[in-house]
């Protein structure tokens, strides 16, 4: 069995999420770094976590690591690794880089070194001079930070959030992985009603019924290791077959969301139904004003538009001070919202009690996080955020 040392990609303050997701799925040897999370597995695990992991970008192999301050150290570290254990005779093999603190500061200097170092290397196996490049991608990456540089070889291709359901996206778009962190850190569970009053194009929703139904978020797109002679077939079939036994559609959940934007809610509709969720999920055109929660001990999740994000600060703060009222007039519910509004809380009435630091894009924001009680069978077990 071989024993990989694989990075999952977590981005700015969701790197003890993406851990939690790991040791869920029986990664326990890890370490949290910086923007990633570091452990060790073997070539089912890429399909595996691939298909599995909610909150993370990608899945990269570590190739290598090695101190580099010269073009000489960069190019013999990157010579040393057994690239052709990876890389077929045709495949193709662009390599990307990044570069701080450090004395090789040149990135497309340093992308041609490492490019030349794995072309010499794979000439010493296939005896050639000229590789084709026609076959399977396997995207390098080059890292140099305070002089140590970190090779790895990217699984995944486009992003985790990819998920395959959103065709068509509403202005200003919440990213699929921080929405499924924001579901996370929730408490939320299947048995308590879910409700989103600023839906967009339904991501929060439709990540909220994947996670009830336990549907693995890759399931529905590809990857670029699908193809890669090393992982084969069988092992991205066995772990497709394996993520749709644990699929529990017969649970039973109560989603619902609005918008006042009736193009917004058109866009849901359809990535719902992409989704395979048609039917399960409640979508209305509805201000925010207007919306009435049914039921008890529920969670409001939302990512309300905002003057930074959507240009208009007077309509925000009405927006923010609405759901306010509304959560003092439920006092079972709990109410997450992020923000990067320097005064929400004023806005809400009162102060959260909890924030988190969270990055929607590149826009610093809160994530203000009101809780009510939890349902009585709960409160026995409540998880941390």
């Amino acid at each position: 069995m071989a024993q990989l040392q694989l990075i999952a990609t977590a981005p700015m303050g969701l790197e003890a999420i993406v851990a939690r997701e790991l040791k869920e799925l029986g990664y326990h040897d890890q370490t949290v770094e910086n923007g990633r999370v570091v452990f060790t597995g073997d070539y089912i695990d890429i399909c595996r976590c691939n298909l599995w992991l909610r909150s993370s970008d990608r899945i990269l192999v570590k190739m290598a690591e090695f101190e580099a301050t010269t073009f000489d150290e960069l190019f013999e570290g990157t010579k040393a690794v057994s690239w052709q254990d990876w890389i077929p005779a045709n495949g193709e093999f662009p390599v990307e880089g990044r570069s701080h603190k450090s004395q090789l500061s040149s990135v497309p200097a340093c992308q041609g070194i490492v490019k030349k170092a794995i072309v010499e290397k794979l000439k010493e196996t296939y005896h050639t001079e000229w590789f084709p490049e026609n076959g399977p991608r396997y995207v390098i990456e080059v890292i140099l930070l305070k002089d140590r540089a970190l090779l790895t070889l990217d699984t995944t291709g486009p992003g985790l959030h990819k998920r395959g359901y959103r065709k068509l996206v509403t202005e200003a778009p919440l990213k699929e992985t921080l929405a499924s962190a924001m579901i996370q850190l929730s408490r939320w569970t299947p048995d308590r009603p879910f409700y989103d009053p600023c839906c967009g194009s339904g991501t929060l929703l439709i990540e909220a019924a994947m996670q009830a139904w336990n549907l693995a978020p890759g399931l529905r797109r590809s990857f670029n290791s699908e193809p890669w002679p090393v992982i084969g077939e069988q092992l991205w079939e066995e772990a497709r077959n394996e993520a749709m036994d644990l699929v529990r559609d017969d649970v039973e959940f109560q989603i619902a969301g609005s918008d006042i934007d009736p193009k917004a809610i058109e866009v849901a509709q359809a990535a719902v139904k992409a989704a395979g969720l048609a039917g399960e999920i409640r979508l209305d055109v509805m201000p925010a004003a207007k919306i009435r929660l049914d039921g008890e001990y529920g969670c409001l999740i939302t990512n309300p538009p905002y003057g930074e994000r959507l240009g208009d600060e007077p309509e925000a703060e009405k927006l923010i001070r609405g759901l306010g009222r509304t959560a003092a007039g439920m006092p079972t519910w709990s109410f997450f919202t992020i923000s990067p509004a320097k005064q929400f809380e004023h806005y809400w009435g009162r102060k959260a009690d909890k924030r988190r630091k969270l990055y929607n894009g590149r826009i610093e924001c809160q994530y203000y996080q009101y809780l009510g009680p939890l349902p009585p069978r709960h409160r026995k077990a409540q998880p941390e955020n």
